[in-house]
C-alpha cells in the first residue's frame, strides 16, 4: 500500500471553516463511492488552523490519471469540488486551478 500527503488552505474565516467541517462530517455518499472505487482505502483530512493536510492510502489498482479522469466524468464528483472551492484556497505557490498539492516525504523513522 502507498501513501501520497497533500496539503491545502481554508479561507481564513471561522465561519467558512465551520461550515467545510460540517460538510466533511457527512460527505455526500457519491463522493465517498468515488474515493473507494478508485483504490483509496484510507482518506484522512487533519486542519492546523487554516492549512489542511490530507493523507490517502491507496491500492496497486489506485492510478491519480484514472481519479482524475472518473472525477472529470462525474457530474457529482464535479458538484462537490465546486462547492468546495467556496471554502478552499490555493498555497501561495500553486499552479492556476490546482487545490491539494501533492507533499514530499523528506523523513522518516
Amino acid at each position: 500500500m502507498k501513501r501520497h500527503c497533500f496539503a491545502l488552505d481554508l479561507v481564513n474565516d471561522e465561519a467558512l471553516i465551520a461550515k467545510y467541517e460540517e460538510y466533511h462530517a457527512a460527505v455526500w455518499p457519491e463522493i465517498i463511492k468515488s474515493i473507494t472505487d478508485s483504490g483509496i482505502e484510507v482518506l484522512d483530512i487533519y486542519r492546523a488552523g487554516n492549512r489542511l493536510f490530507m493523507i490517502m492510502e491507496v491500492n496497486d489498482t489506485f492510478s491519480f490519471e484514472q481519479k482524475n479522469a472518473t472525477d472529470l466524468a462525474n457530474p457529482k464528483v464535479q458538484e462537490w469540488e465546486t462547492l468546495m472551492w467556496k471554502y478552499q484556497q490555493a498555497l501561495p505557490f500553486a499552479k492556476p486551478g490546482e487545490k491539494w498539492i501533492l507533499m514530499d516525504k523528506i523523513f522518516s523513522l
